[in-house]
């Protein structure tokens, strides 16, 4: 059966009316994230916003998640980009690295005392908290969730990983040990600390 003008017409409006919305939604996730990354450049440290996001990002992940590697991967850089940063951190006693004591190919990376009083004093912005902090919580609830959808879709259509919450992975195994929990991928041992950090390795449950 062939579509009738008129409801070709109506997707087709609604398709424009989509798209339409799609440009004014992404055009102010830009205009926030050049805010946020003039904000960053103003830290008077002389880091540049992708240092700071790789300080923020090395704050909350996990054991399994601190290579330059994963860095790498959730900031979006390039190798080169992302291991100038890397040494530009370590010069200035924000981050160190230790070898992997299973693998000494693999380096993991963390925070110094110095790196860690950075990211609690500077991140996020002053200005952007306070512009969050005047939304109503659920408000602040709803836009969390909005947004952690719209990367979802996102990272799913580009192939990228999730970096999710370790304790929202389909792996995740609550209370399989005694006084804690357990990575069904690595069946090795997770603390309560370490179940509410991001994890490269995360992968969404099954629907």
């Amino acid at each position: 059966m062939r579509n009738r003008p008129g409801i070709v017409n109506l997707v087709s409006i609604r398709y424009n009316i989509c798209m339409d919305q799609a440009g004014r939604i992404a055009s102010l996730i830009e205009r926030l994230g050049n805010l946020l990354r003039a904000e960053e450049r103003t830290s008077g440290t002389g880091l540049l916003p992708v240092h700071v996001q790789m300080l923020s990002y090395l704050s909350v992940c996990n054991r399994y998640s601190d290579t330059p590697a994963a860095v790498t991967e959730f900031v979006g850089a390039t190798k080169g980009t992302s291991s100038q940063s890397i040494a530009v951190l370590e010069r200035k006693g924000f981050l160190r690295k230790r070898p992997d004591g299973a693998d000494g190919r693999v380096v993991h990376l963390s925070l110094t005392a110095k790196g860690r009083r950075f990211v609690e004093n500077n991140f996020p912005p002053d200005a952007f908290g306070a512009a969050i902090g005047k939304m109503k919580p659920g408000d602040r609830e709803s836009l969390t969730r909005l947004l952690t959808g719209l990367l979802s879709s996102l990272q799913k259509g580009n192939g990228g990983r999730t970096f999710g919450v370790c304790h929202t992975c389909r792996y995740f195994r609550r209370d399989a040990l005694p006084d804690s929990h357990q990575c069904g991928l690595t069946l090795e041992p997770l603390s309560g600390d370490e179940s509410i950090k991001i994890c490269r390795e995360h992968e969404r449950p099954a629907a």
